[in-house]
């Protein structure tokens, strides 16, 4: 199958009344057919709204079926979908929606408040899709469709400071999910659910179209919790889900219930039955600590099977094998796109040697929207570059070992340093300002910043009382700052004042040198 529209279709031919869609919220339930009337519905509002083919369509919205009918609405037309983080700040959205050069924006009246002063397209409400697109038409004349007309724009962090569009293409977004359902041993009878945010290609790509390219069903829950995951599992029957490391950590820590209501020893769960469908957790974003993996899989008797990709990559480039062959602390083995290693000259090294990883293949991106210069340096000779630094063992199993860039990974989001060093920059009081990331037991990494005050302030433990226009600077007052303008999980955790940034001989910044100075100091 070529396009989306054509897949879709397809699957409802095969599955009819099989449920496909269920939305843990509120219990709402749409088969197959259902969901393909309400996409079709939408797809007519979205037409009568004026979108059509490449026109880009931004969404704000919760995680919800409204999410995903609005995905496939885009595609059925032929538009981008533009999905946008909700975590964002407004000034944040107001960048991506006018660089991506939205037609309209789809939003849930929950974000009101967020975009009530950014300037936008026009705006369409989606917070009920019966209510919404209930009075359109199923039926509306096709447009034509190919694999490489694209599908998604979807916003990375850059080196630059600013997000780069990538673009995805309907055959990129249907080879990763036969690539993952082929790897996966999915089928009909698999239910996957959808905790991980809808803004991002995990969500998009592992649980929602890879359960229509398996002919299975997609659970979708407004957000993870710890303490309801088990009874979601249960009461949905779920066979897998998408996950980052954090989320293992925090169903390790013991607050979900047990089958009784007390907080017994956590090993009772491989008994409960609650748990029993769950084939395996899949994991990626950044490696998963080899401790948390062991206690994980000790504890609940569910496999974690980790796995590699990136935006650029639709969402995953390798998976380690779904069983006993598993390679702690390894990514794992290429599911369907070409990998390999290389040097400075691009070279491939040998087995063992660190190089750069690049990927090639069917679920590799278009490029990037308006960019060609970054676009041709991606994929140099060819090959996509990702920028992480691995190696590849004799096994052809694939890890990871560091990245080529200063970027930083918190709970699965990608976070580039000068995106918060240009918000820095502007403080009144700052002269120079570095951040790096640094670990962090629940996040992974979280963000330090490294401030060097101006002449005439001067540091402070603790903000004085009363004192809103002093020229005393506490690390609250670099934090809060940032919270004006930033998405609050690329803020600063932590602050500290020095004297000078250590800069190399040629004036560039030595990120490692604040690393040690973080470990050192106190």
């Amino acid at each position: 199958m070529s396009d989306i529209r054509e897949l879709l279709e397809a699957r409802t031919y095969e599955h009819g009344e099989k449920p496909f869609l269920f939305s843990e919220a509120d219990s709402r339930i749409w088969s197959y057919s259902e969901f393909n009337a309400a996409v079709n519905q939408t797809s007519d509002l979205l037409n009568s709204a004026g979108i059509r083919k490449g026109d880009v369509v931004s969404l704000l919205l919760p995680n919800s079926p409204e999410y995903i009918i609005a995905y496939f609405a885009c595609w059925k037309i032929g538009a981008l979908a533009g999905p946008v983080n909700s975590l964002l700040k407004s000034e944040e959205i107001e960048w991506v929606v006018g660089n991506s050069e939205s037609k309209l924006l789809i939003v849930n009246s929950a974000f009101g408040s967020v975009i009530e002063n950014v300037v936008k397209p026009p705006v369409l409400n989606f917070d009920n899709v019966g209510l919404a697109a209930g009075g359109y038409s199923n039926e509306f004349e096709p447009v034509e469709l190919a694999q490489d007309d694209e599908a998604i724009i979807i916003y990375t962090s850059g080196t630059t400071g600013k997000p780069k569009g990538c673009l995805l293409t309907h055959g990129n977004l249907i080879a990763n999910a036969r690539q993952i359902t082929e790897w996966m041993s999915f089928g009909p009878e698999d239910r996957l659910l959808s905790v991980m945010p809808l803004f991002h290609m995990n969500a998009v790509t592992v649980t929602t179209m890879t359960a229509l390219y398996c002919g299975g069903s997609t659970v979708v829950s407004p957000k993870f919790s710890a303490s309801r995951f088990w009874d979601i599992v249960e009461r949905y029957k779920i066979t897998s889900f998408g996950s980052v490391a954090t989320m293992l950590s925090m169903l390790l820590s013991g607050k979900s219930p047990m089958v009784s209501g007390q907080r017994d020893d956590p090993r009772s769960r491989l008994q409960d039955p609650r748990s029993r469908s769950l084939r395996f957790a899949m994991c990626g974003s950044a490696p998963v600590p080899a401790e948390t993996l062991k206690r994980f899989e000790d504890t609940f008797g569910v496999l974690v099977i980790e796995g590699y990709g990136l935006s650029e990559s639709t969402c995953r480039s390798t998976f380690n094998p779904p069983n006993q062959n598993r390679r702690p602390g390894s990514c794992g083995l290429p599911i369907g796109n070409e990998m390999k290693v290389v040097d400075e000259d691009d070279n491939e090294v040998p087995n063992g040697e660190l190089g750069e990883i690049v990927l090639r293949g069917p679920n590799i991106f278009k490029g990037y929207f308006k960019n060609p210069e970054a676009t041709e340096k991606a994929f140099a000779n060819g090959w996509f570059h990702t920028g992480d630094i691995g190696y590849r063992d004799a096994d052809g199993f694939f890890y990871i070992a560091d990245r080529k860039s200063d970027m930083i990974i918190r709970a699965g989001e990608n976070i580039y340093p000068r995106e918060i060093d240009d918000v820095l920059y502007t403080h009144p009081a700052v002269a120079h300002a570095a951040v790096i990331g640094v670990p962090d037991e629940l996040y992974g990494e979280v963000v330090a910043a490294f401030i060097v005050l101006k002449d005439g302030y001067t540091q402070a433990e603790t903000r004085p009382a009363g004192r809103a226009s002093s020229s005393v600077v506490a690390a609250s007052d670099i934090i809060d700052f940032c919270k004006l303008h930033l998405a609050d999980y690329k803020c600063p955790k932590t602050v500290r004042f020095i004297s000078d940034i250590p800069k190399g001989p040629t004036g560039k910044l030595l990120k490692r040198e604040l690393v040690k100075m973080f470990r050192t100091e106190p």
